[in-house]
């Protein structure tokens, strides 16, 4: 066992101390997932002005005309489209990461999301709106899915929740710019341009600067070695060992093979074979249930405060306090990702997401929305580092992307039908409607989770070994 080269590649990743070169790595891809999370999250800010433009009549939507019952105008029909690119993009193309490499589909699907939503911000119809939101959808899904993959398989076991938690924390950074910029922004037209749409092309303009600074990441040396690009492997895991020293740690210990993954090339079918099939089934579940409570407040926030009494320019100054909260979460998860079971992070933070929908869908009072509104987004991402974390950590390398792909799938799909329900719910019973929606998905994603696997401090091999 110890003679093998791949599981030798994967000792001496794990034996890495905790040090710049390993949290510039960690910085590096998170940064990749900056205009992601910026994308994501403008849906929700944008929303007034998108529907003030009359982009959701029914003349503008085309063929989408038909759901104009829709509360606020038709406007579920640009949340469908997000997440129905989403799921494209994680299920059908998760597996190029597999095939070609996290480095080269890392920086070739932020090429796409620019190219894409520079287009889409320039669209005068509901209809093309959304035809090109799904099709930049499918490029983030790709770099989403690759993201997780390539944290677990550059970072050391016993620091993987944290380097997830960080990861987050610098993406979540990014909302309350969005929510900022949307609320400032909101009725002037800068270079005469709906604040809405300059909203947009910061994003894709931004990823530029980005797209150059991920070009220092290297290839993920498991992959490579679980492809049998051995040498290759060994040059990236030398230079990194060499960094680590270079910054004055003492001499690195004797790497520890405990146990060792298969070779070669994984294939689809294998996330449905007996080892696996478990995991498959209970990680699909769970996306799908802890997608309405994540993204259906995120995405409605100054929808469900107009709902509430809210005035329409107030709810985005309300959503505005309340995005500020969104890197606290997996900043404060810092002190506990590695030191509390992963499984137990999402359990809780899912139980207290649940309860302050429950008591937000009551409230009045703005300092007491505003409240509940932050104690949802701070446990919302402490469910979603661990759970980012989690998934990417039960699949074996040679699969994990195509894995993770697909089970992540589910829940941009169901985000994407999410989407059309919250918008039904919200027109026909109002925030407790939605508040109890988003209750019983929070219930269904904690039976499952608590099925599956303990990964806490153990290597990615041991896990799927």
């Amino acid at each position: 066992m110890a003679t093998d080269p791949a599981a030798q590649i994967a000792a001496r990743i794990d034996r890495l101390p905790s040090s710049r070169t390993v949290w510039t790595l960690v910085l590096l891809i998170s940064l990749g997932g900056v205009f992601e999370f910026y994308d994501l999250f403008f849906t929700g800010y944008v929303a007034p002005g998108m529907i003030g433009s009359g982009l959701f009549k029914p003349e503008s939507l085309g063929v989408f005309a038909a759901l104009k019952p829709l509360a606020i105008a038709g406007f579920g029909t640009f949340v469908f489209a997000t997440f129905a690119g989403l799921w494209v993009g994680a299920l059908l193309l998760g597996y190029v990461a597999d095939r070609f490499g996290r480095r080269t589909i890392f920086t070739g699907s932020l090429l796409w999301y620019m190219v894409c939503t520079a287009i889409m911000a320039f669209q005068t119809t509901g209809f093309w709106l959304d035809v090109w939101r799904f099709i930049a959808g499918i490029g983030i899904g790709v770099e989403l899915v690759t993201i997780d993959t390539y944290i677990s398989e550059l970072i050391p076991g016993r620091m993987r929740g944290r380097a997830y938690a960080f990861n987050q924390f610098v993406t979540f950074c990014v909302v309350p710019l969005v929510a900022f910029l949307a609320w400032s922004l909101k009725g002037t037209t800068p270079f005469g341009l709906e604040y809405w749409r300059v909203v947009i092309l910061i994003g894709s303009v931004g990823a530029v600067v980005v797209w150059f600074l991920r070009l220092g990441i290297p290839e993920s040396p498991r992959w490579l070695a679980r492809q049998g690009r051995i040498e290759e492997a060994e040059r990236i895991v030398a230079e990194l060992e060499r960094r680590v020293m270079a910054e004055g740690h003492a001499q690195l210990p004797e790497p520890q093979v405990q146990s060792r993954e298969v070779s070669g090339v994984g294939r689809f079918s294998e996330i449905f074979s007996p080892t696996y099939l478990r995991r498959t089934i209970i990680m699909s579940v769970f996306n799908m249930a802890q997608v309405v409570g994540f993204y259906g407040f995120a995405a409605w926030v100054p929808s469900l405060l107009i709902s509430r009494g809210v005035h329409v320019t107030t709810s985005l100054e309300y959503a505005f306090i309340i995005a500020i909260a969104n890197p606290f979460g997996p900043l404060l998860g810092m002190l506990f990702a590695d030191r509390v079971e992963r499984k137990t992070q999402i359990c809780i933070a899912l139980v207290l997401m649940a309860l302050a929908i429950a008591l937000f869908a009551q409230a009045s009072e703005p300092a007491v929305l505003i409240g509940l509104g932050v104690l949802f987004t701070l446990s919302a991402n402490v469910m979603s580092f661990a759970y980012h974390g989690y998934q990417s950590e039960v699949f074996p390398t040679r699969i994990r992307a195509r894995a993770v792909g697909f089970v992540y799938s589910w829940s941009r799909i169901a985000a994407a039908f999410a989407g059309l329900a919250i918008g039904i719910l919200l027109h026909g019973w109002g925030v407790p409607g939605v508040a109890t929606f988003i209750a019983i998905s929070m219930a269904v994603g904690f039976v499952m989770v608590l099925l599956g696997p303990a990964t806490r401090g153990r290597s990615l091999e041991a896990i799927n070994e």
